[in-house]
């Protein structure tokens, strides 16, 4: 009996040192990770492609967000009022539509990775300036970040849409609208063409 309550408390303690290394281990990792059917669950999941494709659409949403924020407080110049509201609603958007996707994940059984670190270091859009910036290139620069997001939308688009395409709905409608966004900013620069 000795022998049954010692290799009993050694289970325990490989098991527990397991979940340690496998918490650390995720919580060092950078993007999306897979969770695994729990209960009743028996619905589609998600192949690791597309939570990555999902993820790299979410990280590049937040940093839009972020950038666009940036923006909000540093913009200065000519027409900044109505610059400053647009770039409101651009935020507002951006953080609704990372959102719809981070929960779009978790409905495929992935888990979501916003966290600032992951951004910082997964998200494909350059760093915003530092400083005060004249409205006429903060039109210029938010506009060239809504139409990278677009592209990474539309980089992954074929893939995500083969495999889910209930998930490439969602990344229409933030295609439509981003661009959208990107065309009335950049509107501002523009000069009637003749």
């Amino acid at each position: 009996m000795p022998t049954t309550t010692k290799s009993r408390t050694s289970s325990k303690s490989r098991t527990a040192s397991t979940s340690k290394a496998r918490t650390s281990a995720a919580s060092s990792a950078t993007g999306a990770l897979k969770s695994k059917r729990e209960n009743a669950e028996h619905g589609f999941m998600a192949s690791t492609e597309l939570i990555d494709n999902l993820q790299q659409v979410l990280v590049d949403l937040i940093e839009l967000a972020s950038q666009s924020k940036q923006a909000h407080w540093s913009v200065v110049g000519r027409n900044f009022r109505d610059l400053h509201l647009q770039l409101d609603e651009i935020i507002a958007a951006t953080r609704g539509f990372s959102d719809v996707i981070a929960e779009r994940l978790r409905a495929l059984h992935g888990v979501p990775d916003g966290r600032s670190a992951t951004v910082g270091s997964t998200s494909s859009l350059p760093a915003y300036p530092a400083g005060e910036t004249d409205t006429a290139a903060t039109v210029d620069l938010i506009t060239a970040r809504l139409e990278a997001v677009v592209g990474t939308i539309r980089d992954v688009h074929d893939q995500v849409d083969e495999e889910d395409p209930t998930s490439a709905d969602l990344l229409h409608a933030i295609i439509a609208s981003l661009e959208q966004f990107a065309w009335m900013v950049s509107a501002e620069n523009r000069t009637p063409s003749r």
